[in-house]
């Protein structure tokens, strides 16, 4: 996803009494107008600054951004002002090459740093001063350079205590545009100790949340591009972990807020393809990881002695991490075997193996299809044994069922291997079961279609295991036509059999 620098702000601040500035300074800047005021002048600036062609104007002038850096330091400068004067340069350094190094090379930056100090990290300025370096850093390697020599670690460290989503999203622009091209520079951010700066805006923006998708473009190259997910995941546990050697630990699975929404992040990046591409294995054995400690945590008690499942952390957990894998599986094709970019030169086994087989290898197929079997019978079955007591664990939020087998149909697309080894697990019969509709989760149908579909593919193992199967009643399934076989069920013996109609 490509972003634009910024260069309008439509956001009101306060308007303090205005102070008296130097007088070379003042006439440097009102003489390029026919304004008279500093304020006069400051104002057309900025209603010029905000088209490209204003721009490319004011840029012609080379004084201006000069006058308007020295006026920012000033210590006299109004707030009203100074915030202007800002909101300018910031608009002058979107996209334009010669005012963002010109404002590198005017020490610029350093100037902007002393402004932040010397407002004490006032919001307003801090925002508009974080826009303009993320528009400087924007322009490359050196630019980024000069604004991260001059604010990591101490200055962000400050900034990033500041929970208000308007200081926190051009933060994440700045960093992420000092950290697009430098992994040098992302291993300082995430090394042991600065990961506690993307820990805190993640904190602010789990509770006041956030506006623009900088915090989704950081997390993206920070968990897909390269391998600090488990650290970062840590980062936000809020009790004392122990460390397994997958990297990993949650004591007795309780996660915390700030973790599940950084997995919720994670999951809105893969299912709206802002990232396609996950370069290491070991984001998604982390995910599976999470899944297993989470899944001991679902209760097992009765439907007619539970109550409404509760929205909690771990839930969130169970959610997000099912989502994710299904994207994951989504997105590697069953030919991922035959390409050679997941191979990583002496790394682990797993590192070697496409990212589903890695899955697979770490126990995916045989946990999906345990946590499948331990629920609950789905509803129209329930209904159907009204005289008998449910036996079974009752589905911890709402759609949790369909998210499993959603995971089981894409990692079984193509994959004979898989098909397989659902067979040698007896998970057939328990698949076909979820080809109905359930209430409490939203395209069970669907999803059971699509996995019995990719199931039965090519397989002539598995559709002889269908026609041996007794079943109760007739099976009404468009894949399996579509496969050109139909399944029909003898009333005397109720055994199924699959007839070849194409």
């Amino acid at each position: 996803m490509e972003h634009s620098p910024l260069a309008e702000e439509q956001d009101a601040v306060g308007v303090p009494p205005a102070n008296d500035l130097p007088e070379n300074r003042l006439q440097t800047l009102i003489s390029t107008t026919n304004t008279k005021t500093l304020e006069e002048t400051l104002e057309f600036f900025l209603e010029a600054s905000r088209t490209p062609e204003g721009r490319s104007n004011l840029s012609s002038k080379k004084e201006i951004l000069s006058s308007l850096i020295r006026l920012s330091q000033t210590p006299s400068i109004s707030l009203e002002n100074l915030l202007s004067s800002l909101k300018i340069l910031r608009n002058l350094c979107a996209g334009e090459i010669l005012n963002q190094t010109s404002f590198v090379q005017q020490k610029g930056v350093e100037i902007v740093s002393a402004v932040l100090k010397s407002a004490d990290l006032n919001p307003d300025v801090v925002r508009i001063g974080l826009q303009l370096l993320g528009n400087v850093s924007m322009a490359g390697f050196e630019h980024g350079s000069a604004v991260w020599d001059k604010f990591f670690p101490l200055g962000f460290d400050e900034i990033c205590r500041i929970r208000r989503s308007e200081v926190s999203d051009p933060l994440c622009m700045v960093l992420f545009a000092c950290c697009r091209e430098s992994n040098e520079r992302l291993e300082e951010l995430c090394g042991s100790r600065r990961l506690p700066i993307v820990a805190e805006i993640l904190t602010t923006a789990a509770s006041v949340g956030f506006r623009e998708d900088w915090l989704l473009l950081l997390l993206a190259k920070i968990c897909f591009k390269e391998d600090y997910f488990s650290r970062l995941f840590l980062e936000l546990s809020l009790t004392s972990l122990y460390i397994d050697n997958s990297g990993l630990s949650c004591r007795d699975a309780l996660f915390t807020m700030e973790q599940a929404f950084l997995l919720g992040l994670l999951s809105e990046i893969l299912t709206q393809r802002m990232y396609d591409h996950i370069d290491s294995n070991d984001f998604a054995l982390s995910i599976l990881e999470i899944l297993k400690r989470a899944s001991l945590f679902v209760d097992s008690v009765a439907r007619a002695q539970s109550s409404p499942p509760v929205r909690s952390p771990t839930t969130d957990i169970l959610r997000y991490s099912l989502r994710i894998l299904r994207d994951i599986c989504a997105r590697e094709g069953p030919d991922a075997q035959n390409k050679s970019s997941s191979l990583t030169m002496g790394g682990s086994e797993t590192d070697l193996l496409p990212v589903v087989d890695s899955l697979l290898s770490s126990g995916l197929l045989t946990l999906l299809l345990g946590l499948l079997s331990e629920l609950e019978p789905v509803e129209v079955i329930r209904k159907s044994r009204a005289q008998e007591q449910s036996q079974g664990k009752v589905c911890p939020y709402k759609g949790y069922r369909s998210e499993i087998v959603a995971v089981i149909g894409n990692c079984t697309f193509r994959r004979k291997h898989v098909q397989d080894e659902i067979r040698s697990q007896k998970g057939i019969l328990l698949l076909l079961q979820q080809c109905v509709v359930d209430e409490d989760n939203p395209f069970l149908r669907e999803w059971g279609i699509w996995a019995v579909r990719n199931l039965l593919e090519g397989n002539v193992e598995n559709q002889q295991e269908v026609v041996e199967l007794e079943l109760q009643g007739s099976v009404d399934m468009p894949e399996i036509a579509r496969l050109g076989l139909r399944v029909e069920v003898d009333e005397k013996s109720k055994r199924a059999k699959l007839v070849n109609i194409s």
